[in-house]
């Protein structure tokens, strides 16, 4: 290498370190004042260390929880109660003895009707002693009382939330029932209040209360009845799970061993779920693909590109299926349309909450390469060449409550991932095609980059004409 190109390339590097630096100062909102590149690092790492400190504190105090059980206690509830009570000591017992880490506090709330008066509430505040919360449970909730067929729900969600003292993070309400709130918007059986709770309590005021309060909300369908409620309450706060006892038949036994299996899940992925991923709005970041040559040499094309957001519900595996040198990788399902796809959502080992620099920069990596796929596959099917090269689409996921990143990406199935391609050596599985496609991106970008260390699955078919390789990585 001649002097001049040395040269060329040192200063090139240097001002790519410089802009590289000035997006992780201003994503972390931490300008230096120091003049030299080691002095800036260091003040920027400092303050890192510190955010990250922060944050297992907060990991920490998240992992304490309290866990509300919300339960009709009208008549209607008599083939069902004993077994709902045995579900509810259940979960808490298996809640207490299944996950060390965890502390929790167990709290209960029973509504009735308003004819009911004295006993239309009934409220055993959150304590940490299982033995006190048995002992209630199984002596003091008794179903009785009612009069038409709507019960008083909204008075008995509202005092669950309004009434019964929270110290943690992480609020699971879980709400156990067979009958509607009054008003006509919500069932048309016989109703005393047609016109909704005499009072004046409105499911929107209350539901907005509990997403005010960060609770998670969980259901229990006893049957059909609920059907409209549940509706208007998605409307309200968004998706949120069901489960379905009407599927599990009417011996009160099965309701008891399935429920608790159900419910202890949920409550278990929630806890994970409120962890790592707060329950808070959740958007997918989807940055536009570079359409031009000059785009992608465009050093601020990324740092200055709007990303359309899209809201999100999903539900998080509690473990990583794999640990790269880089990253985790978790198993996740999108379950914001009625057909759950499965995702893959990816974490940095070492990147602090807040950061989305080196989000942006995997964003960045995929849609240029992506870009350099559609052009190779034009100019591949040209010449005849059928198998094409394509990336699989990445995104920003970004929790606003803990000021968290992650990057998501479609999960593939069937698909066995392995590197073609490394930094250095020589590329010995589909040799012509990632050769030609590396080489490819070289001319093409006059010698600007090229589009190595590759690695991701075969999904050749010998029955079409058109197959793929799909990589997840350059």
């Amino acid at each position: 290498m001649n002097q001049k190109t040395g040269n060329d390339c040192s200063a090139n590097n240097i001002k790519l370190f410089e802009e590289r630096l000035r997006r992780y100062e201003n994503e972390a909102g931490q300008i230096s004042s120091k003049s030299t590149l080691i002095d800036r690092v260091s003040y920027l790492r400092k303050n890192r260390e510190n955010d990250v400190s922060k944050a297992i504190i907060n990991i920490e105090d998240s992992m304490n929880f309290d866990l509300c059980f919300v339960l009709d206690c009208t008549s209607s509830m008599s083939p069902y109660i004993e077994a709902t009570k045995e579900h509810i000591i259940k979960v808490a017992s298996y809640v207490n003895s299944h996950n060390s880490n965890f502390k929790f506090w167990v709290g209960f709330c029973g509504y009735r009707d308003h004819s009911d008066h004295f006993d239309r509430l009934q409220i055993f505040d959150f304590t940490n002693s299982l033995e006190k919360f048995k002992i209630y449970i199984t002596n003091k909730v008794k179903a009785k009382g009612g009069g038409d067929l709507p019960e008083d729900v909204l008075v008995g969600l509202n005092a669950a939330i309004t009434e019964m003292t929270r110290s943690n993070a992480t609020r699971i309400l879980i709400h156990i029932g067979d009958a509607p709130p009054h008003g006509r918007r919500f069932t048309n059986l016989y109703d005393i209040y047609p016109n909704g709770d005499p009072n004046g309590l409105i499911a929107e005021s209350v539901l907005k209360k509990m997403k005010l309060k960060k609770i998670l909300y969980y259901f229990g369908k006893i049957n059909a009845s609920t059907d409209v409620m549940l509706n208007i309450f998605r409307e309200i706060i968004g998706d949120f799970p069901v489960f379905d006892l009407m599927t599990m038949g009417d011996n009160p036994e099965v309701l008891v061993d399935k429920f608790c299996k159900a419910t202890s899940s949920a409550i278990f992925s929630s806890i994970t779920l409120t962890t790592t991923l707060r329950n808070s709005e959740r958007k997918l970041l989807c940055c536009i693909p570079p359409r031009t040559l000059d785009e992608v040499k465009d050093g601020f094309y990324f740092i200055n590109s709007s990303f359309i957001e899209q809201d999100i519900f999903f539900k998080l595996a509690p473990q990583p299926f794999s640990v790269g040198a880089e990253r985790y990788a978790y198993f996740a399902l999108d379950t914001s349309l009625e057909q759950a796809n499965r995702l893959v959502i990816k974490k940095y080992h070492d990147i602090k909450i807040g950061t989305i620099e080196r989000y942006l920069e995997s964003v960045e990596i995929f849609n240029i390469a992506y870009f350099f796929s559609t052009k190779f596959n034009i100019a591949a099917e040209q010449v005849g060449i059928n198998k094409k090269v394509t990336f699989s689409d990445v995104k920003v996921l970004y929790d606003e409550t803990d000021n968290t990143y992650y990057s998501v990406e479609k999960y593939i199935s069937n698909a066995k991932f392995k590197k073609f391609k490394l930094n250095s050596g020589l590329i010995t599985e589909f040799h012509s095609i990632l050769e030609a496609f590396a080489h490819f991106t070289y001319k093409y970008t006059e010698g600007y980059l090229v589009a190595y260390d590759l690695q991701g699955a075969d999904l050749h078919n010998e029955n079409e004409w058109n197959s793929k390789m799909f990589f997840a990585k350059t």
